[in-house]
């Protein structure tokens, strides 16, 4: 299960550094294509968001994290960089 959620971890995090270029350069340089790919990559970011957010939460059970470390994973979820570095300093180093 955490292999699984490893996974769903990167992808989420590039899901959001994707949206992030979408909204703040292509949008900027009046390209037609924000419009087009701004529907896909934002369904596509809110279901790995989910997904992860149920992973984690499951995984907290399973692991049985203090809940100040499943909060800390869940915050991270929405800063970017964040899916990142969780799943690398605290989802890694667990048993």
């Amino acid at each position: 299960m955490k292999k699984l959620f490893k996974i769903i971890a990167y992808l989420e995090g590039i899901s959001y550094l994707c949206l992030f270029f979408n909204m703040f350069v292509i949008k900027n340089m009046n390209l037609v294509l924000y419009k087009q790919i701004l529907f896909p990559l934002g369904m596509a970011h809110g279901l790995l968001f989910v997904l992860y957010v149920v992973m984690a939460i499951f995984l907290a059970i399973e692991l049985k994290w203090s809940l100040k470390k499943a909060l800390l994973i869940l915050v991270a979820s929405i800063l970017p960089f964040g899916t990142f570095y969780s799943e690398k300093n605290w989802v890694e180093q667990m048993k």
